[in-house]
């Protein structure tokens, strides 16, 4: 039997139609080439610009079995408590970063994700969105 999934709600898309809005200026003004940290810093300044709350480099603790692993996991830029943006600024995609923004994604019990990829020619290509 096949799962149904729920549609996103409308303020969950729209806060991430302005996400991918603010990865296409940083682009745009900077290109590809810089430091992962410097796209970082710029996508919350821009983040902030829209008026969003996002908390970056957050460490948050993996429970398993009864075990607490206070900094088993460290998500990029969350947005407004709501989406997780991992960012990258690298030639070669490793596919295994699908995997860790879903298991992000799972551990935090968000729906809604982003890899971002700023070392591309076209954001376009760089950006992946995933829906649990």
């Amino acid at each position: 039997m096949k799962k149904e999934f729920e549609t996103l709600p409308i303020d969950l898309e729209e806060v991430g139609k302005k996400i991918i809005d603010c990865a296409y200026q940083i682009h745009k003004n900077l290109g590809p080439g810089l430091l992962e940290k410097v796209y970082e810093i710029c996508f919350c300044h821009e983040l902030h610009k829209k008026g969003l709350q996002f908390q970056r480099q957050l460490d948050v603790p993996i429970v398993y079995d009864g075990l607490v692993f206070e900094e088993g996991l460290r998500l990029d830029v969350l947005v407004e408590n709501k989406i997780i943006c991992e960012l990258k600024a690298i030639e070669i995609v490793n596919p295994v970063w699908d995997a860790q923004v879903l298991s992000h994604m799972k551990l935090t019990n968000k729906r809604l994700g982003y890899l971002i990829n700023f070392n591309v020619s076209n954001i376009g290509h760089g950006i992946k969105r995933f829906i649990l």
